[in-house]
């Protein structure tokens, strides 16, 4: 991630604005370019895959890939986020209607997915940001480590390894999955030979 300096600082409407703006966050006010390599891009697809086969056409809430973008920050209303993968469960939305714009409510979970440009001491910041701000649920993605960390709004934090399930607790209560499923195609896939 690299931060570019602008002569002047940059609103969360001027970001919205901008041609290229999905690919940067907006943090005191400077912009943060987002890099998500090939790899990251794939598990957080694959994850909207075992999304998909869990809930089939059943509508669990709403989920949103990494365009999307959040301004949900109490310490910093002007900061926006754009998580990997982030999920809202129904009946937040005034009249069921996702906004235009940003979302100024805090998702139900959170999903960040490692990138080779991503930094530990960054993805900590945003993991106690979105926390912060109410978000019950945030996992971690690590393709090196093939772990998933999982991280609670009470506090705890479970490491889970490609043997443990990963399960989407009181937020999506019917998900659950081997860790393994989001690091390698499963053999009922269509292979790309």
């Amino acid at each position: 991630m690299t931060t570019e300096l602008l002569a002047e600082p940059i609103t969360p409407d001027g970001l919205l604005a901008m041609p290229n703006g999905d690919d940067y966050e907006l943090v005191n006010s400077e912009l943060v370019e987002r890099h998500m390599g090939a790899e990251s891009r794939w598990i957080a697809s694959r994850l909207i895959w075992l999304f998909g086969c869990i809930y089939g056409r059943k509508q669990p809430g709403h989920f949103f890939t990494t365009d999307c973008g959040y301004q949900c920050f109490p310490d910093d209303l002007e900061r926006v986020r754009r998580p990997d993968l982030s999920f809202i469960r129904p009946g937040r939305f005034p009249g069921e209607r996702v906004p235009r714009g940003y979302i100024r409510i805090a998702p139900d979970l959170v999903v960040e997915v490692i990138s080779p440009n991503d930094l530990a001491s960054e993805i900590a910041v945003k993991v106690e940001e979105y926390l912060e701000a109410g978000v019950p649920l945030v996992w971690v993605i690590s393709p090196d480590a093939e772990t998933v960390t999982v991280h609670r709004a009470d506090g705890t934090v479970t490491k889970l390894h490609t043997a443990d399930e990963l399960s989407g607790e009181n937020v999506l209560p019917e998900f659950r999955c081997q860790v393994s499923e989001l690091f390698v195609a499963s053999e009922d896939e269509p292979s790309a030979e």
